[in-house]
This record gives structure tokens, sequence and C-alpha cells, in this order.
């Protein structure tokens, strides 16, 4: 039976020493002024703009990860905080909001490929990047998938994310679209990833 094709974006599962994901997350500030729009299950990354920086320093201000090969990953959003001015499963652009991150390194999440190409049983532990589909005002939820061959899996060390398996799931099979377990690659809080976050500048 051919796998779905549903996309959610990133969605956390357990860390990365099999422990069910224990559902801490981190408040995070979206500026008045990012001019994107941000769903559940995005990758996010620290905002560098001076003028979006949240205005007690107290929680971190984010932007959306761009989707690429060396795209970096703060975090993953998993919900947002109702506002006087939205309370929608989304965040529209342009609208201050606080998102809950998960931003632990060492979890683990699943992401459905975008059969491109048909994975195959070497797949697991290359790394990827991801694909940017569409996301739904309706369900809040992230368009984004694994590239499974427009830009295919490969030791490729920028990649953002580490193909761990496919996951053990009721009708999911080794094919296209298959649901991974994937552990973020070029985290800003693992030292020495790629953009960590030591020395992001705002300006």
């Amino acid at each position: 039976m051919a796998n779905d094709t549903n996309y959610w974006g990133l969605r956390p599962v357990k860390h990365i020493g099999g422990a069910p994901w224990n559902g801490v997350t981190e408040k995070c500030y979206i500026s008045v002024l990012y001019a994107t729009a941000m769903y559940i299950g995005d990758t996010v990354m620290i905002d560098n703009e001076l003028n979006d920086a949240e205005p007690t320093a107290m929680y971190s201000t984010i932007e959306r990860s761009a989707i690429g090969s060396a795209s970096v990953i703060y975090g993953v959003i998993t919900s947002f905080d109702d506002h006087v001015s939205c309370s929608k499963l989304y965040n529209p652009a342009l609208t201050e909001r606080y998102a809950n991150v998960v931003t632990d390194p060492t979890v683990v999440y699943h992401i459905r490929g975008n059969g491109i190409d048909t994975p195959t049983r070497v797949t697991p532990f290359l790394n990827a990047i991801m694909v940017a589909g569409t996301s739904s005002t309706v369900t809040g939820l992230s368009g984004i998938g694994l590239d499974e061959g427009t830009t295919d899996p490969a030791t490729t060390i920028t990649y953002p994310l580490t193909i761990l398996r496919a996951a053990n799931l009721p009708d999911n099979e080794l094919g296209d679209n298959t649901i991974w377990e994937v552990l973020i690659n070029n985290h800003q809080l693992r030292a020495g990833a790629t953009g960590n976050v030591t020395g992001v500048t705002k300006g």
C-alpha cells in the first residue's frame, strides 16, 4: 500500500536515547515586523534583526529557518500562544506573538519524505535537506518535507537533518513518501554546529 502524502513539517517524538519526548518547549518571540507566516512543524532559527528583538530580552526572537543545504535550526514550533489580535492555529505574517518551540538538540522528529526518488535501505544515516510544500492555514501545519531526491540525501556535513531510520509506524513503508526519524544536524545549540548560537549579532 502506498504511503500517504500529507505533510506536517517536523513532529517531536522522542529523545535520542529512546525516551519519549518529554513535552518541554521554550517560549519564543515573533516580531510584528517579521513578514513571513509561521506554522506548527516549521523549523526556526534565531532572528538576528535588531528591530525584531523581544523588548524584555527574556525570550529568544525567532524566524523561519531557510530551506536549503546549509540552513541552521534553533528548534521546531509545536504551538502558538493566543494573542489579543490572533488566535489562529498558525501565525500570519506581520503578527506579534509567542511560539512554543522544541529547542533540545537531542530530540528526534518524524518528517515525511517528498517522494521525488525512491529511498532504499541504505538511506539511514545520510544527511538530507528540507523542501517547502504548501502549509495549511486551516490545520496550522507546516508543509515542510524531507527531500528524497531533488537533492539526494548524502554525506554532506552541512545538510540540516540526519536521517536515523524509517519510522516504525503502521502503514509506513520504505518507498516514496516514507516517514523518517531524523535528528537536527545543524542545531544552533550544539557545540561546533554550523551557525552555532554563539556570536549571533543583532544588526
